[in-house]
């Protein structure tokens, strides 16, 4: 418990760091706010907290300019760690799609049911769908979330398997995203002289395919984040070798339509 005050403790610290760095953006300050009474939820589990210095989701989120009420699409998420957070964070007025691809469904068991078992986020819907077919009506998200993700469009979980086409995919994020929504993407960053082909084999990706993929979607760059940079990656190996693991560089970057 008193290790558990210690993290609690530390993510007020770093809404304060917050503060100063969006100052004048109102916005970001209360997104900031919102994030850290979500991570601070007394049914938080422990084993999220404990993974709050690795994956910074209230730096993250922040970025983001996250709003009660906001619906938001969180694509491939996972077990739902970020889920959670932004259920409460967007509040009994908003609405998080929980999405993963069906293929995932061998390696996260029942993972996101349990996390929404008994209504105790009753604001989330979990979509098992490909990320080209997503399951949400045009003009109807404000915020897209895509962490550690977009490499994923060239990893085959069989043979002969995909998670949708990249071009589709971009196309229904636009689909599904109101005027003016946004899209976040994040992932594992790629030597500049690889192809997208180590999205599936190195599971990382060049920044600037899946900005051009954005573009092409009628997606502009908001804004970029060097919060997740480290500079000892050598951008060239898996992310599961553990020379690396936890410690990858990534691109943060905002897209808007």
């Amino acid at each position: 418990m008193q290790q558990l005050n210690g993290k609690r403790l530390q993510i007020a610290g770093l809404v304060s760091v917050l503060s100063g760095f969006w100052a004048g953006m109102a916005m970001a300050d209360t997104s900031a706010d919102l994030v850290q009474a979500a991570m601070l939820h007394g049914d938080r589990p422990l084993a999220d907290v404990a993974d709050d210095a690795r994956r910074m989701p209230l730096e993250v989120l922040a970025f983001t300019g996250l709003e009660e009420g906001m619906a938001i699409l969180e694509l491939e998420a996972g077990g739902g760690y970020y889920t959670e957070i932004m259920s409460r964070a967007v509040g009994p007025s908003g609405s998080v799609i929980m999405q993963n691809p069906e293929s995932f469904d061998s390696f996260l068991g029942d993972q996101p049911q349990v996390r929404t078992a008994d209504n105790r986020l009753p604001n989330v819907r979990i979509s098992r769908t490909n990320f080209d077919e997503l399951d949400a009506a045009d003009n109807s998200i404000d915020l897209v979330t895509w962490i550690l993700g977009p490499h994923e469009l060239w990893f085959e979980p069989a043979d002969n398997v995909t998670l949708g086409d990249p071009e589709a995919s971009f196309a229904e994020i636009a689909r599904v995203l109101k005027p003016g929504g946004l899209f976040l993407a994040v992932d594992h960053i790629a030597a500049q002289d690889s192809g997208p082909e180590v999205g599936g084999t190195w599971h990382r990706i060049r920044e600037d395919i899946i900005t051009g993929l954005a573009d092409n979607a009628g997606l502009e760059v908001l804004r970029m984040s060097n919060l997740h940079k480290n500079d000892a990656d050598p951008l060239n190996n898996n992310v599961f070798d553990p020379s690396i693991q936890g410690n990858t560089s990534k691109f943060v970057v905002l897209y808007r339509k």
